[in-house]
């Protein structure tokens, strides 16, 4: 099982074992992985689609929502497929460099995840607390390149995550228990001195999480300031209302990673290993999951795209059975 290139103590290959000890339920812990995986891809790429089509969505709180979808999305890619492979038809075997890949994007994305909901709570700072000057301030030129600077500072941060697992030598096997290519539980495998990479870990998590967090906290502590000193409870309600969708995207971003973060500093000889790694997966699903729908029903703009594009769709259904020569009039004015 273990293959080593013995002069440069490198696996060509590590093993990723799943869920010890639950090998037996494996194709049962698959099911809700699965179903929340085609429930990110769908919700995702159909508020994707919303976006770009309704033409009242193209306003910077969308554009940031759309960044959202399209980084939740390409993080769950990253592992769902792989480990559905473990789960269904026992494929452990992840390349070396594969894996250094698969933890780069893991990173990069779960980092960029964090920046955009950092951005999307300046967004509703600045519509909340400057209303007459959000469109000039948030311009498309300054939308465009907060997310370019947001991917970036994701991508520079991460590489040296690969560099510095990728000089470690391995010899304590290439068997890595978990469902993906973690940067921790990889570099456990060498028999190096990997206190580089717990400190240069801990330094990226706050400069990502820490920064990020920090923002999120001063805007909403200025929005709060700005909504309680508003006169009308009507004006403060629909103030706050603005924001509702934003918070619950927090919260179900950040509570499942503080929980797996303090379980796995202080839970470690109390909590199977197992539940850390269930936990950890849930915390990677469960936002992607779960945004599409906590958007589409706490947000107004969207669920009134949603009736428009359905009601448009029947219409023109309606309008070909009544007269079948509509599509072809459209086809020749196109």
């Amino acid at each position: 099982m273990h293959d080593y290139n013995c002069s440069r103590l490198t696996p060509t290959s590590f093993i990723l074992n799943g869920v010890p000890g639950l090998e037996s339920v494996h194709i049962w812990i698959s099911l809700p992985f699965c179903s929340m995986y085609l429930a990110t891809v769908l919700g995702n790429c159909g508020l994707l689609y919303l976006i770009y089509l309704e033409e009242s969505l193209h306003r910077p709180m969308y554009y940031f929502l759309a960044l959202l979808s399209f980084t939740d999305i390409v993080q769950c890619t990253s592992i769902v497929p792989k480990m559905l492979c473990i789960f269904w038809f026992d494929l452990k075997e992840i390349n070396f460099n594969a894996c250094l890949i698969q933890m780069f994007f893991l990173h990069t994305f779960t980092g960029m995840e964090s920046g955009v909901l950092m951005l999307m709570a300046l967004d509703r700072y600045v519509a909340i607390c400057y209303p007459l000057r959000y469109t000039t301030i948030l311009t498309n030129s300054v939308v465009f390149k907060a997310g370019l600077f947001t991917f970036l500072r994701g991508v520079m941060l991460i590489i040296p995550f690969t560099l510095l697992t990728k000089r470690l030598p391995y010899c304590k096997g290439n068997i890595i228990s978990h469902t993906y290519c973690d940067h921790m539980s990889v570099a456990k495998l060498s028999c190096g001195n990997v206190k580089v990479n717990a400190i240069y870990g801990l330094m990226v998590a706050l400069l990502i999480g820490g920064f990020d967090i920090l923002c999120i906290t001063v805007s909403y502590t200025m929005i709060l300031q700005a909504v309680v000193s508003l006169s009308s409870a009507d004006a403060r309600q629909k103030a706050f209302s603005t924001c509702t969708a934003h918070i619950c995207a927090i919260i179900i971003t950040y509570v499942p990673a503080f929980f797996t973060f303090f379980t796995h500093r202080f839970g470690g000889h109390t909590i199977p290993h197992s539940v850390h790694i269930l936990v950890a997966n849930l915390y990677l699903l469960l936002p992607p999951t779960l945004n599409p729908i906590v958007y589409g029903i706490k947000t107004k703009q969207i669920q009134e795209g949603i009736l428009k594009l359905f009601l448009s769709k029947k219409l023109l259904k309606k309008e070909i059975k009544v007269n079948p020569n509509v599509m072809r009039e459209d086809h020749f004015h196109q």
